[in-house]
């Protein structure tokens, strides 16, 4: 059989190459991609010869380190018959750029950090570097995944990696770059690679396309570009599979139905039912865009996505200018931009931020999907809490009559011309408030008469120079005080903690001291100080003493009920009551002011009987 025959049989196709491959950046013109800074440092290193001993390259996955590490090698190693010299200038193959871009340089070598990790791989590079280049003028040292190497693999490469022979250089890769020691950071030149933008990647995508001959849809290399979260490799192994799914063309279908994505147009519409609070239609529209088959998770995460958008387009509106979203995304974020509350739009955020894990991690991802939806509609309509604090301060001021008012800020030393400084006095020597309203002690004020005014001097009087407002005055003898001004200043947190840990030891102008009981927050203490000098106008010292203190107001209350209970269970009336109806228990005891102007007391007992006895039945609240 002669040779003609054999030849045809012996010519074999060329084996594909995938896009990452085929495409891969050859020279620094290809790295200006989304990688402009890095690009010009260097340029303007080579030109001044200012070229470091070690390079550290650090970026998320795919955004190209070890290809800027080979032709960062193919750079310092660059020769040709008429340059011979380190350059960017790469558009002229020198003799070793292919091979170094080939990984196959005998001067250039790459070593894998994650499966050479210990202190012998970094002797034998150590010994190595004691000899020169066999070729070229450089050897290069490519560690990639550096982060990976052990403590002692660092440290034995910390000497050399600070004085090197003038030959060796060294180019670091790493995705974890807090995971280096700062010791090997601080002795290399550091390049930080950047997410490559979304617009920048559907650039890429249809340049190489256009190569392939190959027609895709706009809305296609989008969604990939979206996919491929700043990655070049990730977005072009991406395009790969969808020019095998579309059968040589990307459409935008075919490319939805690969990555289970939703349709965004649909995303838009979901957006919408949900800021209208209209959870009907909103869960109709996740049905049809499960049934499509788009996964619930993916569905939350596109509308937070579009959260985001929208939220970012009202205060950039240039955001709308992405090449890499639609044309409804364009319109109708600007739209709800424009319509939607900041608040509204931050609540939904944080919502979809809990409920895409919980989606997730969930057994039935489309029941939990629509458990967010719903609570999303819901919160639609719920006030901002400035707008409920606001609306519960109109309904306090409707029912009250009018609005309570703030003490004024200027003029008048602080006060209104109608009011006049008040001091909070308990309404008898007993720790326990003797009147209650609804559980909460009733604040008692009385007016502090005003000082008579001095008699004016003979003479020439000059004008008192302008004081600063000054803070009411507030006398403070009991920790019922201190319940009732918070009361008044409406901080309900500090009277919780004020009534349920402090333990009163000892009260005087501006000393307190006292005890806490158990659990007690660590910053009651600062917050009673700084509270007590805002609200009475003094600087206050509060003491955590040694004793144990008194009892809490809280313990106050609770010991005086049950001696006014006990007070009651000695009355003839009362036990004749009980001893009346067995099973009947005293719940309760009320002292209130009589309607008969006279003086004396009125004890108000409610006891619930077990059986209906007489005409009481339980629950009934007998009176004496």
């Amino acid at each position: 059989m002669s040779d003609d025959t054999l030849h045809p049989m012996s010519e074999k196709p060329a084996a594909y190459r995938v896009l990452a491959r085929k495409y891969r950046p050859k020279d620094f013109s290809d790295l200006m991609v989304g990688q402009e800074p890095m690009v010009r440092t260097l340029t303007n290193a080579f030109e001044t010869g200012r070229i470091a001993q070690a390079y550290m390259l650090t970026g998320v996955r795919g955004v190209g380190k070890t290809t800027t590490a080979r032709i960062l090698a193919r750079a310092l190693n660059y020769k040709t018959p008429e340059i011979d010299r380190p350059t960017i200038d790469l558009r002229i193959p020198g003799e070793h750029c292919q091979a170094i871009m080939e990984g196959r340089h005998v001067d250039v070598i790459e070593m894998d950090a994650a499966s050479h990790t210990g202190i012998d791989d970094i002797r034998e590079i150590i010994e190595q570097v004691r000899y020169r280049p066999v070729s070229a003028r450089y050897k290069v040292y490519i560690i990639d995944e550096v982060h990976m190497l052990s403590t002692q693999a660092f440290n034995g490469l910390l000497k050399t990696l600070e004085e090197p022979p003038e030959h060796v250089k060294f180019i670091f890769a790493t995705t974890e770059i807090r995971k280096v020691p700062i010791t090997v950071l601080s002795r290399c030149q550091r390049f930080d690679l950047r997410r490559i933008g979304a617009s920048d990647l559907v650039g890429l995508f249809a340049t190489i396309l256009g190569k392939e001959r190959v027609e895709a849809e706009p809305d296609a290399l989008a969604m990939i570009a979206r996919a491929a979260e700043g990655s070049a490799r990730d977005g072009l192994s991406l395009l790969d599979q969808a020019i095998a799914h579309g059968g040589g063309r990307v459409e935008a279908e075919a490319v939805r139905a690969m990555l289970g994505l939703a349709d965004r147009a649909r995303i838009v519409d979901l957006f919408g039912h949900i800021v209208r609070g209209d959870a009907a239609a909103a869960l109709a529209e996740f049905a049809g865009q499960y049934e499509a088959g788009a996964s619930p998770p993916v569905v939350l995460t596109d509308l937070a996505d579009f959260t985001h958008l929208v939220t970012r387009m009202k205060y950039v509106p240039d955001a709308a200018g992405d090449q890499s979203l639609s044309e409804i995304e364009r319109v109708r974020g600007a739209e709800f931009a424009n319509s939607v509350a900041v608040t509204a739009l931050s609540r939904m955020w944080q919502m979809l931020l809990k409920g895409i894990p919980e989606t997730e991690s969930a057994s039935r991802p489309a029941g939990a999907a629509e458990m967010v939806i719903i609570r999303l509609a819901h919160a639609a309509s719920l006030p901002s809490p400035e707008e409920a604090a606001r609306r519960l301060l109109e309904l306090s001021s409707g029912e009250g009559g009018s609005a309570p008012q703030a003490p004024s800020r200027g003029g008048n030393g602080g006060q209104s011309s109608a009011q006049s400084p008040v001091s909070a006095v308990s309404r008898s020597p007993d720790p326990a408030p003797r009147a209650q309203t609804g559980g909460a002690s009733v604040t008692m004020l009385r007016s502090v008469p005003q000082a008579e005014p001095a008699p004016e001097p003979v003479g020439r009087i000059e004008p008192a120079p302008a004081e600063p407002p000054a803070v009411p005055k507030v006398a403070v003898r009991s920790l019922s005080d201190i319940s009732d001004l918070c009361t008044k200043n409406r901080d309900i947190r500090l009277r919780a903690l004020l009534r349920a840990f402090v333990r009163p030891v000892r009260i005087e102008p501006g000393r307190l001291e006292i005890g806490l009981a158990d659990d007690a927050p660590k910053t009651l203490v600062t917050d009673l100080s700084n509270r007590l000098q805002e609200w009475t106008g003094t600087r206050w010292m509060v003491i955590l003493a040694r004793e144990a203190g008194g009892p809490t107001l809280a313990e106050a209350e609770a010991k005086a009920q049950e001696d006014r209970v006990a007070d009651a269970r000695q009355d003839p009336d009362v036990a004749a009551i009980l001893q009346r109806f067995p099973g009947a228990k005293i719940t309760d005891v009320r002292i209130k002011a009589p309607e008969t102007g006279d003086e004396d007391e009125v004890v108000e007992v409610a006891a619930a009987a077990e059986s209906a006895e007489g005409d009481i039945l339980p629950g009934d609240d007998i009176e004496h």
